[in-house]
């Protein structure tokens, strides 16, 4: 059974072949990494469709939307377990990624991109969980009790999942701003004095980009934005702690007009 794919050290050199090989390999683990997540999710499909359905009314029929085809009830848990299945890959993708790319960085700047990964990493997960735990219950609740009296609600399972991932995908791609607004940061295309002297206009964008984002209801719009608004103002104060530790950041912001 061969190995893993070598993780090259920064400055070392290899032939075109050897990279392509290295390539094929990474992308041969990262596709194992998915079939094996998937597999994991669909053996426990009835438990993480349970989990899903949380955040559904009581007035559901025990909590279970509907299946109007006669494939519907396999498809649909099969996209589940395969977005179930992607999500447990990540790690091992997004980590055969970076080592396929690191070569290319030089050490320090390598532990810089480590820090913003393990920070990304639990911004993702406080994005899920906030959207599980806080958006998805109050969305769900006032979308289908909206106009009640006038409609037999009923829930198709296919619409209600994908709205779910949806949502939780939007809130954990929201919660990745400081990382964002960090790398411009870090790059020099912004500065902490100009975060500062444009809040006004930050919040504007802030609120046009939960606006944006899946979530026709006002509820779910403003249980977007409020973290949005709160991680604009952490990342305005991280990039100050940043330039502090990093001269050459400091100095490319005090040089600005």
């Amino acid at each position: 059974m061969r190995s893993l794919p070598r993780r090259l050290r920064h400055g070392e050199e290899a032939t075109l072949v050897e990279h392509l090989d290295e390539l094929r390999a990474r992308i041969f683990v990262s596709l194992g990494a998915i079939a094996v997540g998937f597999t994991v999710a669909f053996v426990f499909r009835h438990r993480l469709i349970h989990w899903l359905n949380g955040p559904l009314p009581e007035r559901i029929a025990h909590k279970r939307p509907i299946t109007l085809g006669v494939a519907e009830p396999f498809l649909t848990s099969f996209k589940v377990a395969l977005l179930a299945g992607l999500a447990l890959a990540l790690p091992v993708v997004l980590w055969q990624l970076w080592s396929f790319l690191a070569p290319a960085v030089e050490e320090h700047a390598q532990r810089t991109v480590a820090a913003f990964v393990l920070l990304a990493t639990g911004l993702l997960v406080g994005g899920v969980a906030f959207g599980y735990w806080l958006v998805l219950p109050a969305a769900v609740h006032y979308l289908t009790n909206f106009d009640s009296s006038l409609y037999n609600t009923q829930i198709r399972a296919r619409d209600y999942y994908s709205f779910v991932t949806t949502v939780l995908i939007a809130v954990g791609l929201v919660f990745e701003l400081p990382i964002f607004i960090l790398a411009l940061v870090r790059l020099g295309v912004l500065s902490t004095r100009t975060l500062r002297k444009n809040r006004r206009l930050g919040y504007f964008i802030v609120a046009v980009i939960a606006v944006l984002l899946p979530g026709i209801d006002p509820v779910t719009t403003t249980l977007e934005a409020i973290p949005l608004m709160v991680l604009y103002e952490g990342s305005i104060w991280l990039s100050v702690l940043m330039e502090r530790r990093s001269p050459r950041v400091e100095a490319a912001s005090l040089s600005e007009p």
